[in-house]
């Protein structure tokens, strides 16, 4: 396994007291070492290693790593606490992210926090999970579950089959660990490493869900918590309710990107107004169903339909992937040379595919009926086009061995009313209409300020200044609006 270099300090957390809550105490020195020197990372930046237990209540259990960063505020007068970065996905890693945040957080927050990142466990550096899945396995539209061109299934249910077979196989008992449970007890094993009573953070996307889970397990433990591009936390159905939402995600910021390759008609030539647009890209998606183009280096090595509505899906995330997509779409519909294909690398791919299905099929029973799969996405290919029947298909969680070993946690609105949600009206993986569920499983909770732009991610991400004041004036000051806002 990956782990900080040998000078790191390793923690010894008691499984106990993780597992029982127990309230902080003092705790012992904690020796923080540099993180290494990868490009971006910023020199301030120190790592450290927790032992945290395999399994929280059983103290005899084992324990894996877990790997911390930071980057300390500058004016250790001002400072109020930590503010922990939780990352999305699930499977993304966060230990970087002091590094990134530090160059975008306003001086004001900085001046009142220590940035804190983390790899969650079983990515990165914190016992690293691996399925051992096959190069072809690995396709992104395989690993989103883009039924064949003419809707069949059976493909996506063989596949699904085995890969859970491959993580039962390969996974490990840290593969069996992971669920969503398990990541807000690592959370608060986190705190207390930290020698904090309570506990800031800023959860992103997954990390929203993440959030609010370790908000209602632990909700004295928390300070001022921001939730920013909200996951549905319907308990009946957890991830399956996030991948069903990209079909309405897509809908809902499509139109943003279809605006602006019909202003630069003249220069791109996909349509003169966004109806046009759309279109284009759904004509050309079914063309490339039928005679896909082939594409040396990428995985699949060939541009098809799947292909094409994955990078679309991808472009959609911010107004900065709009001119990859349009370009794409001309080399497709005209004579020129397909662009150079964007290819992860199947290590971090490996990692990524199997902590993400750990926690999706882990949190909650997924259906295993093929019928059922069948209805849903003819279902969902007649309304909603542009993801053809993606986000309701089979995947891996209907194949999974193991049964979840605890329920799913049910978001709710007891603890201190310190929680602000901040979400785009039109987010392609994270729609509004589940954002307000979130917000109502949170009542009394949360306030939510609800920002008029596309993508994916809100606060600092797309020069909004009404929300982007409102989470900075909620982070330093505590107080947040009165009631629910939108900022146009």
């Amino acid at each position: 396994m990956n782990r900080i270099a040998s000078a790191a300090a390793v923690i010894s957390l008691s499984a106990t007291l993780v597992a029982t809550g127990a309230p902080a105490a003092a705790h012992a020195a904690t020796t923080w070492t540099s993180c290494g020197s990868a490009p971006g990372l910023d020199p301030r930046q120190e790592c450290t290693t927790l032992q945290v237990p395999l399994t929280y209540g059983k103290p005899g259990g084992g324990t894996i790593s877990l790997t911390v960063s930071r980057i300390r505020t500058a004016r250790p007068g001002l400072r109020r606490g930590v503010l922990l970065l939780i990352p999305g996905g699930p499977g993304s890693p966060g230990l970087r992210r002091p590094s990134d945040m530090v160059k975008r957080l306003p001086k004001a927050v900085l001046d009142r926090y220590d940035l804190v990142g983390f790899d969650p466990r079983g990515v990165g550096r914190s016992s690293p999970v691996s399925c051992g899945l096959a190069h072809e396995d690995l396709a992104p539209t395989l690993l989103k579950p883009y039924p064949s061109a003419d809707g069949d299934i059976k493909r996506n249910a063989t596949w699904s089959r085995r890969i859970a077979d491959a993580c039962a196989r390969n996974g490990g008992p840290v593969l069996r660990s992971i669920s969503t449970r398990t990541e807000a007890r690592d959370i608060d094993a986190i705190r207390r490493a930290l020698g904090e009573q309570r506990l800031s953070y800023w959860g992103v996307s997954y990390g929203t869900y993440a959030g609010a889970v370790y908000a209602t397990m632990f909700p004295g433990r928390t300070d001022r918590v921001v939730l920013d591009s909200n996951d549905d936390p319907d308990p009946r159905r957890v991830a399956r309710a996030w991948l069903a939402n990209y079909s309405v995600g897509i809908e809902d910021r499509f139109p943003d990107f279809a605006a602006w390759a019909a202003a630069r008609d003249d220069e791109l030539g996909l349509g003169a107004d966004a109806a046009a647009v759309r279109r284009t890209f759904l004509d050309l998606a079914g063309r490339l169903d039928r005679a896909p183009i082939p594409w040396p280096g990428a995985n699949p090595a060939r541009l098809d339909g799947a292909v094409l509505r994955e990078t679309m899906l991808n472009a959609l995330y911010s107004d900065a992937g709009f001119p990859a997509l349009a370009a794409l779409m001309r080399a497709a519909l005209g004579p020129g040379p397909l662009p150079a294909p964007s290819t992860a690398p199947d290590e971090a791919m490996q990692n990524a595919a199997a902590s993400a299905a750990a926690t999706l099929c882990n949190d909650v029973e997924w259906p295993s009926s093929l019928g059922m799969h069948r209805q849903l996405v003819a279902r969902d290919r007649a309304a909603h086009p542009l993801t053809a029947g993606m986000p309701v298909n089979i995947g891996p969680c209907a194949y999974w061995p193991y049964r979840p070993a605890e329920a799913p946690v049910r978001v709710g609105a007891q603890g201190p009313s310190n929680v602000l949600l901040v979400q785009n009206l039109r987010d392609p993986a994270t729609p509004y209409s589940g954002a307000l569920r979130m917000r109502e499983a949170l009542g009394s909770r949360a306030r939510m300020v609800a920002v008029d732009s596309g993508g994916h991610g809100s606060y600092l991400v797309n020069g909004n200044a009404c929300g982007d004041d409102t989470v900075t004036t909620f982070l330093v000051t505590g107080r947040r609006p009165a009631r629910d806002t939108i900022c146009r």
